[in-house]
C-alpha cells in the first residue's frame, strides 16, 4: 500500500491533508530522511514529526471502561471512543467495540478494527468466559449459586435457559459471577430473577485477559502473547455446561 493511503487510513487526515504533511517534510524515516506519498515502506519505518505512526490495521485494544461512557459511534453523550486520540475515529477500517458494556458498567472492554477477529471473539464457538463483580442492593439469599449453576434459569422474554454460571460470594451484597455466554444485560437480569438489583457492575476478565492494574479510562495495545492468553483453553465448567444443555 502506498504511504499516502496508509497514513490517511490511519486517520491523520484526508488524502489532501496528508499530501500537505509530505510537502512540509513532516513524514520521514527513523533517520529523518524525507518520505514521499507514493513510497511503499514498512509501517514501523515511518515517522510523523519524529514519532511512530499509530498501530497498523489489525490492532486489538484493551480498555478499562469507566461508568458513564456508551459503546456506540453515534449516541449522544460520552462515548468510549472519546477516550482515544480523535484521529482514531477516522481510521479505515473502523475501530469498533467487541460486544458492549452498558453505560453503567465499568471494566474490561476490547476494541478492534479487524472484523474477522471481532467475530471470532464474540462467537459462541470461542467459549470465552466473562467474569463480573457485582454490588447488590440486597443481601444474597444463599441459593443464588445453585440457581445460576442449574442450567435451567430462564430469563424473561427468552425461550432458551441460560448456560450454567458460577457465583462466588465476596460479601453479603457483593459477588463475582462467571458467565460462559453473552446475553443482553445478562448479569443484571440474572440477579433480578433472583429478586435482587445490581447497583454497580464491573467486568474483570474475558477469556484469559485481565485488566492487570490498568487505570480506569486508560487503554493498551495487545500483542501476540495477549491474544494467546485471550483464547486460553475453555474451562471444565463450560465443557460440563455445554454437554448438559445439548
Amino acid at each position: 500500500m502506498k504511504l499516502l493511503r496508509l497514513i490517511a487510513n490511519l486517520g491523520y487526515g484526508s488524502r489532501r491533508e496528508v499530501t500537505g504533511l509530505f510537502r512540509e517534510g513532516r513524514i520521514t524515516t527513523p533517520d529523518g530522511e524525507p518520505l514521499y506519498a507514493d513510497d511503499v515502506i514498512e509501517h514501523d519505518q515511518v515517522r510523523l514529526d519524529g514519532e511512530p505512526l499509530d498501530p497498523a490495521p489489525g490492532m486489538l485494544i484493551l480498555l478499562n471502561k469507566p461508568v458513564g461512557y456508551t459503546c456506540s459511534h453515534k449516541d449522544t453523550g460520552r462515548l468510549v471512543y472519546d477516550l482515544f486520540p480523535p484521529r482514531f475515529r477516522q481510521r479505515s477500517p473502523q475501530l469498533s467495540t467487541v460486544g458492549r458494556l452498558d453505560r453503567d458498567t465499568s471494566g474490561l472492554l476490547l476494541l478492534t478494527d479487524d472484523g474477522a477477529l471481532l467475530h471470532r471473539i464474540v462467537s459462541p464457538k470461542s467459549r470465552l468466559d466473562k467474569v463480573y463483580r457485582a454490588e447488590l442492593a440486597e443481601d444474597l439469599r444463599g441459593d443464588e449459586a445453585e440457581l445460576f449453576a442449574s442450567g435451567s434459569l430462564m430469563l424473561e422474554s427468552e425461550t432458551t435457559p441460560l448456560l450454567p454460571a458460577e457465583l462466588e460470594v465476596l460479601a453479603p451484597r457483593r459477588a463475582r459471577l462467571t458467565l460462559h455466554e453473552g446475553r443482553y444485560h445478562q448479569v443484571r437480569r440474572m440477579f433480578a430473577a433472583s429478586g435482587n438489583h445490581v447497583l454497580s457492575l464491573h467486568r474483570e476478565r474475558i477469556g484469559g485477559l485481565e485488566l492487570a492494574g490498568l487505570p480506569e479510562g486508560q487503554w493498551r495495545l495487545l500483542g501476540p502473547e495477549d491474544r494467546v492468553r485471550l483464547f486460553a483453553a475453555p474451562t471444565a465448567a463450560m465443557d460440563q455446561g455445554a454437554s448438559g444443555n445439548r
